[in-house]
């Protein structure tokens, strides 16, 4: 039988649901739990269209929603790798499963998600490089909130967090890298990080 169009849409909605059982490092600020990867992306996409008015481009913050949306569909396969471990098995493993659940989709559709996905991770356009500013932003939001949990449980120090990921917020979007560097120093002063 052939399968239709919305046929094809539907188990890829139904498949992606998954994502809501792959567990970050971070625990929601008011939480005791860690969030899962769907929260995440919704928070994430969410901190993009809040901060679009600190771009330092003017940008399509439809396209950064939709590659924000889309950037972690892979660790339905992979799961969740902690930043600041991650290597590039993982990055490929993730790449696959990516892959795989896009092509669930109607060709065309799968295509375009998929390059949407590839745009993030190579972050090349403005679009890209604010997404992924972003997405390393929210789990540094939350340790900053939550006194360094994930950071300390998981052996992060402060200089990984600076070169790593603050960085890449200050690449994406200068002004909030200039606030996050005084919030790191604060945190550091704290003992947020893994000594």
């Amino acid at each position: 039988m052939h399968e239709t169009p919305i046929a094809r849409r539907i188990a890829f909605i139904v498949e992606i649901d998954k994502l809501k059982g792959v567990l970050r490092k971070n625990k929601p600020v008011t939480l005791e739990r860690y969030e899962n990867a769907a929260e995440h992306s919704w928070q994430v996409a969410l901190l993009a269209l809040t901060l679009a008015p600190h771009a330092p481009v003017a940008l399509d913050i439809e396209r950064v929603i939709r590659l924000l949306l889309v950037h972690d569909i892979g660790e339905i396969d992979s799961g969740d790798t902690l930043f600041y471990a991650a290597s590039a098995e993982d990055k490929a493993e993730e790449a696959e499963g990516a892959r795989r659940i896009f092509s669930l989709l109607p060709p065309a559709q799968a295509a375009e998600m998929f390059a949407l996905w590839e745009e993030f991770e190579a972050a090349q356009s403005a679009e890209a490089r604010f997404a992924r500013a972003m997405d390393r932003l929210m789990p540094i939001l939350l340790n900053l909130n939550r006194e360094g949990q994930s950071w300390r449980e998981n052996g992060v120090r402060a200089d990984d967090v600076r070169s790593r990921a603050a960085s890449q917020v200050d690449a994406g979007c200068p002004d909030a890298g200039r606030w996050l560097a005084d919030a790191l120093e604060n945190a550091e002063a704290r003992g947020y990080f893994a000594r």
